[in-house]
């Protein structure tokens, strides 16, 4: 089944306790409404369906799956599902909040908070070439809080990028979107493709999954923190890989910021996952500091090796 468009629920439509008020936002995997409660409570709700295995026409609930498909959707549906009891296990200003999640209409919903603001990558296409150093050290800093506790639940996300970065209104941010993790990470992954976004995706992603650790996020963390500074999707690592034709941070952007930031970022994108920060707490105290002093790689938590090791 080749890639289409999927119809949004109507306004008005009755899902559980829910009242669905409009779409937010339309995916390739997924689709998100703005919702409210029988108390008037604003809700996010997001829909697990992937345009490339199932179809829902204008005026359907459930989405109409081919049955050679019947087995990839089911094991989406299942990653999707975990994916929520995962986030509603986590409970951390700088992590989306779950707060409930259920089946309905052949598929599977993940209701969220609903915060104003906007992502990380509409306020670079809005502040594009003046996003201060300031601003990339505190958002950043804010951020790696809820990634530490996530990395501490044994979880990673995988898919750190500018649109998976929300703001709220005081610029507060908020780590959407754990689905690359879900998929990555099961030993069935082989019935769908693995999520990932080529510019901000790990070398890793590409290769033996074994290999995939926290060091994979803070990659994704230095290309979000580069594409503020850019305001561009960086080189995609694959392509790194064979050639690399990234400017490191440090010659592109040389006297305009400090050294020692500039120099943070090369060190997140470093292609070996070896040297590059081993931990969101290691990235963060880089963020707070302003010294000049070089910059010494780790080697990585043996811990973390170990476990995703096993569920490769």
């Amino acid at each position: 089944m080749g890639q289409q468009a999927n119809a949004a629920l109507p306004g008005g439509f009755q899902i559980e306790e829910y009242t669905i008020d409009r779409q937010l936002s339309l995916g390739g995997f997924s689709i998100v409404y703005l919702a409210h409660d029988r108390t008037g409570q604003e809700v996010a709700i997001k829909e697990y369906l992937p345009n490339s295995l199932a179809l829902r026409s204008a005026g359907e609930a459930k989405p109409a799956i081919r049955t050679e498909h019947q087995g990839a959707f089911r094991y989406g549906m299942k990653c999707f599902f975990e994916e929520g009891k995962a986030l509603a296990s986590l409970s951390h200003p700088n992590v989306v909040r779950v707060i409930n999640f259920f089946r309905a209409n052949d598929t599977v919903y993940m209701v969220m908070e609903y915060e104003r603001g906007r992502t990380l990558q509409e306020f670079i296409h809005k502040h594009l070439g003046h996003i201060s150093e300031r601003f990339i050290r505190g958002m950043f800093v804010r951020l790696l809080n809820g990634l530490r506790v996530v990395h501490s639940s044994k979880l990673l996300h995988l898919d750190i990028k500018p649109s998976n970065i929300y703001l709220r209104v005081d610029n507060t941010p908020v780590l959407l979107d754990f689905g690359a993790a879900r998929q990555t990470l099961s030993s069935d992954s082989s019935m769908l493709k693995p999520m990932y976004t080529p510019g901000f995706a790990s070398p890793e992603h590409y290769g033996d999954r074994k290999n995939l650790g926290p060091w994979s996020d803070i990659y994704g963390a230095g290309a979000a923190m580069y594409a503020c500074l850019s305001g561009v999707t960086p080189q995609a690592a694959d392509a790194r890989m064979k050639r690399d034709q990234l400017i490191p941070a440090m010659a592109r952007w040389e006297g305009q910021l400090s050294d020692h930031l500039l120099e943070t970022i090369d060190w997140c994108l470093n292609l070996n996952h070896l040297y590059r920060p081993q931990s969101a707490f290691a990235l963060q105290r880089a963020l707070l500091e302003n010294s000049k002093a070089p910059i010494k790689p780790a080697r990585p938590a043996s811990w973390f090796a170990r476990l995703f090791a096993r569920k490769s």
